[in-house]
Order: structure tokens, then C-alpha cells, then sequence
């Protein structure tokens, strides 16, 4: 499906988003504030009752619908649901040709079959930054040839606290009271061991030599207040080495604020006549 900039004389695109958390509620708002180009026109939620209450904020609440009437209604899909439910919501998405936005690299990683079933179907799949920097430079380096990338990630123990890699190794985060390493591997790997607090990590094996080549640290530390991702690339074109603190959600600490300000940035871009970035 190709994205054309609006005019004024066509219709805006119809955005819908899947997940009425923490970064869906937060897009849904600066939608319904107002984005040229672009307009709610629905919301998919686990939750409807839950997701009905927090859209009385809304000056125009949308209809709540399921996976297949958000696919049919929208041109554009947000999809900010776990990652147990990403396939749900892009899968219908794609097969009905529509631009699928998310920040789920753990669910790219874990589902690749939605690149082929976008290819097939007129789909495209765009993955926002999230909670990282610096995807342009990774991507561009990536255009020659990548010596080693390696991402280290410093979170506060509670924001790790569930995660499946740490329940099946036995580590309670609750009793860290000192900068403790509990992972290190592959992006891949730590995707699928954390897949709610380093998508960024996805995303960096995917902007770059791929989740396996990639290597990344997972830090609980009761020291830092902010989750922390520090990313050192080595290429034959550039050496560079970036870290980004971003705050913690209040709703959910293992989401930055930036991440729904990363999507909604994204949306603009598909609709302003200036795009800044790769």
C-alpha cells in the first residue's frame, strides 16, 4: 500500500490503534487533538469497558471494535498490544493491505512471516524508533559493512520484574540491591527472555547485522532511575557510540515516555510534505 501526502482536497487517513495502554491512550490524544492528515477512527482493545472509560477524555471518542473491524475501517494500524497478541492484530492488518505501524521488535522477531504476508498483500510494516537513537546511523552503516554492534541496557530492578528469562532462572529483581548483570547474549535471545523492555533491542539487530550478531547486556540497577541503553557500533565507514535515558512511564515503568512520542512522530511523517531522517 503507497502513502501519498494529503491535500486538501482528500480525505485523511483513517488511523486506528490496537492497545489502549500506556502509548496507545497517549497517541489516541495528540490524534484527537488534532494531525493534519490523519484522524482516529478506531480503537481495538482487550479491555473494552477499561478502554470505553479512558476514551471519555477524547472530544471525539471513535468506535471500539476487534482486530477485523479495525483492519477494515483504517488505512493506518497502531499496534501497541503485548507481544502474545501482536500476530492478532497484524495479521488481519496486512492481509487487508494496510500500513501496520509498531513499536514490537520482539513481535517482528518472533512472527517473521508478516514481512512475506505484507509483500503479498500490498502491506507495508513500519517499525518506529520506540525508545532508541539513533536507528538512521545504524541503518546507514548497515548500507557497508558492520563490524560488531553491541547495546548495553541499565534498567531499575521493578521494571524488569516478570520477565520470563528472569522467572526461569530463578532471579528475584525485588532482592538486587547492588548494578547486577542478568542477561547477556544476543538481541535476539534477550527479545524473547524480556519482550516487554528491550524492543529496542529488536529493533537494533533489525535496523543493523541482524538479532543474532547483535549483542546486548541487560543491567538491574537500583542506582538509575531511568532506563538506560547504551549502543557502541563499529563499522568500516563510522565508529559510533550513543546513550539515551529515558523516563519511565508512570503507568508502566518498563515503557519510556519517548515510545509513544516516537509513534506519534512516526505517524506525522507519513503525512507531512518534510520528513526529516532516513
Amino acid at each position: 500500500m503507497s502513502i501519498e501526502v494529503p491535500n486538501a482536497a482528500r480525505a485523511p487517513l483513517k488511523v486506528g490503534i490496537a492497545g489502549f495502554g500506556t502509548i496507545g491512550r497517549k497517541v489516541a490524544a495528540a490524534l484527537d487533538r488534532g494531525i493534519a492528515g490523519l484522524e482516529l477512527s478506531a480503537v481495538c482493545a482487550r479491555d473494552q469497558a477499561k478502554a470505553g472509560h479512558a476514551m471519555a477524555v477524547l472530544t471525539r471518542p471513535v468506535p471500539l471494535v476487534d482486530a477485523a473491524g479495525l483492519a477494515s475501517a483504517c488505512d493506518v494500524i497502531v499496534e501497541c498490544v503485548p507481544r502474545a497478541a501482536f500476530i492478532a492484530i497484524a495479521q488481519p492488518a496486512l492481509e487487508a493491505g494496510r500500513v501496520l505501524v509498531t513499536v514490537s521488535g520482539a513481535g517482528l522477531l518472533a512472527h517473521p512471516e508478516v514481512v512475506e504476508l505484507a509483500k503479498r498483500h500490498g502491506g507495508r510494516i513500519i517499525l518506529a524508533t520506540g525508545a532508541l537513537l539513533g536507528l538512521d546511523a545504524v541503518r546507514a552503516a548497515a548500507e557497508g559493512t558492520i563490524r560488531s554492534i553491541t547495546m548495553v541496557t541499565r534498567k531499575p530492578p521493578l521494571s524488569l520484574k516478570g520477565a520470563p528469562y528472569l522467572v526461569e532462572m530463578g532471579i528475584d529483581v525485588e532482592r538486587v540491591n547492588a548494578p547486577t548483570k542478568v542477561f547477556d547474549g544476543s538481541a535476539r535471545d534477550g527479545a524473547k527472555g524480556f519482550p516487554a523492555n528491550v524492543n529496542v533491542a529488536a529493533a537494533l539487530g533489525l535496523a543493523g547485522i541482524g538479532p543474532d550478531q547483535t549483542r546486548l547486556e541487560i543491567w538491574a540497577d537500583p542506582t538509575v532511575d531511568r532506563n538506560t541503553h547504551s549502543i557502541e557500533v563499529e563499522s568500516d565507514e563510522a565508529r559510533f557510540r550513543m546513550t539515551i535515558e529515558n523516563v519511565p512511564s508512570v503507568e508502566n515503568p518498563a515503557t519510556g515516555k519517548i515510545t509513544a512520542l516516537s509513534v506519534i512522530a512516526c505517524l506525522r511523517g507519513l503525512v507531512g510534505p518534510l520528513k526529516v531522517g532516513t
